[in-house]
């Protein structure tokens, strides 16, 4: 499986936030927001706070890909919706360790946070 060279996942660690382009569901425009990035043992891995009910989720689920902005460059990538709560509640972990507590997991049983529901790896256009 294809993977990240280790200075993009590096800057992926370090970096507060990144810009991500999507294309719109309809229109095929792109669209380009700023998000937050958590990297783990080589995945890199982004999620909306409030949830699927964004534009770019929903663009993302659409199509697939999407276009990241890091470290002054223009990674083409696949993006991959994590559906196992189990994952879901690790990446919350790195978000929370990067970002503070507030962004920490969900308890077992308890139902995914918003931002747990829309967490997504990505992976290299390639892969």
């Amino acid at each position: 499986m294809a993977s990240f060279e280790t200075e993009t996942v590096a800057a992926a660690q370090t970096t507060h936030e990144v810009q991500l382009t999507t294309w719109g569901r309809s229109t095929g425009q792109p669209h380009r927001g700023t998000i937050w990035i958590v990297a783990d043992d080589g995945r890199m891995y982004i999620r909306s706070g409030v949830g699927v009910g964004r534009n770019w989720v929903r663009n993302a689920l659409a199509s697939g890909r999407g276009l990241l902005h890091l470290a002054g460059q223009d990674i083409p990538i696949r993006v991959r919706h994590v559906t196992d709560p189990a994952e879901a509640r690790a990446v919350s972990g790195y978000y929370a360790a990067k970002y503070g507590p507030n962004y920490g997991p969900s308890a077992p049983d308890e139902r995914l946070k918003p931002g747990e529901e829309a967490t997504f790896e990505l992976l290299p256009a390639d892969a």
